[in-house]
């Protein structure tokens, strides 16, 4: 039988990198992971509708950083840097109350990282597709326009979006499946974006996947 792969695990050591980078002794290891996820969460939360892509986690002996990739970052960063500065005092606020003994010491950093191209990027193009159906839009248009907005960029070569729930306020769930392009999911130097997330209507929680197949990477082209 087959099995289903997150396409970003499939491929790590090959051409994508961990998000979250240091190293513990075993005690160190699980403060570190717990403090890594809770970190994610709350970012997540807080940062909504932002468009933020990914959160990035590294960490040496001496700092804590967090490096925050988003296609709006006037919106973190704020006037004069004063969002950036709130954030990460509500983040340092956040560390104490999970007391995480073992951020002690460590100077926290905050980077907040551009998105140029955000319609190529599945997690930025999950979280507009859940808006347009927190909007009331016909789930059809949406994934059709959706489609084609990924596929008017040149870099990408296939994309696949995935809906699931009871789509148009049916009253039994079902999917819908829209692909243009080629998804290669089996190979291994294939640059496949992957992004999942839902959109809450009031007949409940619509689960969304996207896949965007952006080429193949060499060894050459790995920096």
């Amino acid at each position: 039988m087959s099995h289903n792969v997150h396409p970003y695990s499939h491929r790590l050591g090959i051409i994508r990198d961990w998000k979250s980078r240091w190293f513990g002794t075993n005690k160190q290891y699980r403060d570190y992971l717990k403090t890594d996820i809770l970190v994610r969460e709350y970012l997540e939360k807080r940062l909504k509708g932002m468009y933020v892509s990914g959160i990035e986690i590294e960490r040496s002996q001496k700092a804590f950083r967090i490096v925050i990739k988003t296609s709006r970052p006037g919106m973190i960063i704020g006037r004069s840097g004063e969002g950036a500065v709130k954030l990460r005092n509500d983040v340092m606020k956040k560390l104490a109350e999970m007391g995480a003994s073992s951020n002690k010491g460590e100077e926290l950093k905050i980077d907040v990282e551009e998105v140029r191209s955000p319609e190529s990027n599945a997690s930025i193009v999950v979280q507009m597709i859940a808006e347009g159906l927190e909007k009331r839009m016909p789930f059809r248009r949406v994934m059709k326009q959706t489609v084609e907005k990924v596929m008017a960029n040149r870099d990408v070569q296939g994309v696949k979006i995935y809906l699931g729930g009871r789509l148009g306020g049916a009253d039994m769930a079902r999917a819908e499946v829209l692909k243009k392009g080629r998804i290669p999911l089996q190979t291994f130097r294939a640059d496949i974006d992957y992004g999942i997330g839902r959109a809450t209507i009031p007949q409940g929680d619509l689960g969304i996947k996207v896949w965007i197949y952006k080429g193949d990477v060499f060894a050459s082209d790995i920096k």
